[in-house]
């Protein structure tokens, strides 16, 4: 039975959790690697925050800090998803999964290959299917969100966020310079266009618009110039959402699924 085999997936970011969830309830052993300080935007849905915060739960799913074999299986034991702090995939090497999933969403491959598990998966453009990954899930909104590519690469990074209520880019804010971000507001936050949500040194970041504060960098951060910090949503109705697992998400984790089932399908 395939449920119950390992999968490792590098990254704990909003994306990536989505993933990581699926896989989960469905009965997969999950082990996440992580960055010893994650930059997770979306931090209410993100398992990367187990790092700082030694457990976190989103939608009824715990996972929690793991730092040795034996409180990786602690975890397992009581269903729940441990956390590694591990930039090098040196656990990949110790425990040889029979799935390696690449969601740090890097827009680049930072050294993930074929033979680091039997089934190797990469999110996002970075990947191509058939040399360094088995299979690219396109992470690009639209008519292909989701789907499987088992020769070449997913869309390029526009660099362009997608268009909601006819804002895109306004939705997006990046610091405009290095330092410690200091959080004024909090995600699930309504706030004003020109309002001030963090400071960064001497900088005050301010919302480009009106809209629900969806996401923003953990406070205390220390941030470069030009990394995105924040994101806001125009929909007042999507504030509750903030705290639960997106649509984007859901359907990429829904492709990441099908790929491992439809690669392990002679075992079924």
């Amino acid at each position: 039975m395939i449920f119950n085999k390992l999968v490792i997936v590098r990254g704990g970011g909003d994306l990536a959790s989505g993933t990581i969830h699926k896989l989960h309830r469905c009965g997969f052993r999950v082990l996440v690697l992580e960055l010893p300080k994650p930059t997770s935007i979306r931090r209410k849905v993100s398992f990367s925050e187990a790092v700082y915060d030694g457990e976190v739960t989103i939608e009824g799913v715990t996972a929690v800090l793991a730092g040795s074999m034996n409180e990786i299986e602690k975890a397992w034991d009581e269903n729940k998803i441990p956390v590694a702090i591990d930039p090098e995939g040196e656990w990949i090497k110790k425990l040889i999964p029979s799935v390696l999933v690449d969601a740090m969403i890097a827009k680049r491959n930072l050294g993930t290959t074929k033979d680091m598990a039997d089934i190797v998966i990469g999110l996002g453009p970075g990947f191509i299917a058939g040399k360094d990954v088995d299979v690219v899930i396109e992470t690009v909104r639209g008519h292909n969100l989701g789907r499987l590519i088992f020769e070449g690469e997913a869309e390029k990074n526009t660099g362009v966020p997608g268009d909601i209520e006819g804002y895109s880019s306004e939705r997006v804010i990046h610091s405009p310079e290095e330092g410690i971000i200091e959080n004024i507001k909090d995600i699930g936050a309504i706030v004003e266009k020109d309002e001030v949500i963090a400071r960064v040194g001497n900088a005050l970041i301010r919302a480009k618009i009106p809209g629900v504060l969806r996401g923003i960098i953990r406070d205390g951060s220390y941030v470069k110039k030009g990394l995105k910090i924040a994101d806001v949503d125009p929909r007042l109705t999507e504030k509750a959402n903030c705290f639960t697992i997106s649509d984007k998400a859901r359907n990429i984790a829904g492709g990441v699924l099908e790929a491992i089932l439809y690669m392990m399908k002679d075992e079924l």
